[in-house]
């Protein structure tokens, strides 16, 4: 059964150069008169200097772009692209991106410094849209806000990049890795009962419910959950207290730490022990509350979708690893 929670609020959270194969460009003005032998021969020799020159594949300008977030720039290494700046994160970037220009926080990137590497355009990501649209207008910054809160958006989003870039082909690639893995979790799960999901967004601090509406939400979804919270649409995440919590009586809490991981699992850890209402949910008492790795599960999404689907099985489906 789900429930509807009154208190509601969401939280912010190359040019490619056409190069043709050139035909040996001959003067043709030939005459029949074998007199004119040495005119000829003149007339059908084409000096160094007159022979067009090629762009090589090093002389060809790559993408100008800057990524300001980790998962735009780990998407952009899947697609092959070339970056002229990347985000400042304690998270692991591409290899291939190894000594590229950083340019700041994603919620908060150095405008002046992005201005400086004269990107053509500038990736963020939608759930910033508010917080970044007017400064990247005021910069002059041409930015392209990338729709990454579900993996069907993501999905579009990725094939539009693969036409625009011409990556079609690693984005079908990429995409269709996204594709078997929900197709084989669909057929591992298939007939099982879905198990009713409650998932607590933290951040330092306070902790927020996590709505389908949401990515981790949506990954829930797929993964074959049932999210006890319901809300209108857009809506990603609500305020609320236990009692309202408690209501619902999830199988399973899911707990989602976001920023300072750590420091907000050390936070729930609090919160379950000193406030005895937890001890009153089944998922509590059934000993099947999880804390999720922010690498696989942020606020957006990721190509880690893989990998989070395969996380996220045992924790619905206990009941598959008795069987293997």
């Amino acid at each position: 059964m789900k429930t509807v929670l009154l208190i509601g609020c969401l939280i912010p959270p190359l040019i490619l150069a056409a190069c043709q194969p050139i035909s040996e460009n001959v003067v043709s003005n030939l005459s029949t008169n074998a007199g004119d032998e040495d005119e000829i021969g003149e007339e059908v020799s084409l000096t160094a200097e007159e022979i067009p020159e090629v762009a090589t594949e090093e002389e060809i300008e790559p993408e100008r772009i800057v990524s300001t977030t980790v998962a735009a720039t780990e998407i952009a290494d899947a697609l092959n692209l070339d970056l002229l700046g990347i985000p400042t994160s304690y998270k692991e970037l591409p290899e291939r991106y190894e000594g590229v220009t950083e340019i700041g926080n994603p919620m908060g990137p150095d405008m002046e410094q992005i201005r400086q590497l004269n990107p053509e355009e500038v990736w963020s990501v939608t759930t910033l849209f508010d917080d970044l649209e007017e400064p990247f207008e005021q910069a002059q910054l041409d930015a392209r806000f990338l729709d990454f809160q579900s993996v069907d958006a993501m999905i579009e989003e990725i094939k539009t990049l693969g036409r625009d870039f011409d990556r079609e082909t690693e984005a079908a690639t990429l995409v269709e890795t996204f594709d078997e893995a929900v197709r084989e979790n669909a057929d591992r799960t298939s007939g099982l009962a879905p198990p009713s999901v409650l998932i607590l967004m933290g951040v330092p601090g306070s902790y927020l419910v996590a709505t389908e509406e949401s990515y981790i939400g949506d990954l829930v979804r797929l993964a074959g959950g049932e999210n006890v919270i319901e809300s209108e649409e857009g809506v990603e995440y609500l305020a609320s207290n236990t009692e309202h919590l408690h209501q619902a009586n999830p199988d399973v809490i899911l707990r989602a730490a976001h920023g300072m991981p750590e420091e907000v699992v050390e936070m729930f850890d609090e919160e379950f022990q000193t406030n005895d209402i937890w001890q009153h949910f089944t998922a509590v008492q059934g000993d099947r509350v999880y804390d999720l790795e922010e690498l696989l599960f942020g606020t957006t999404g990721s190509i880690a979708v893989p990998e989070a689907l395969e996380e996220l099985e045992p924790m619905l489906y206990p009941e598959l690893e008795t069987v293997q």
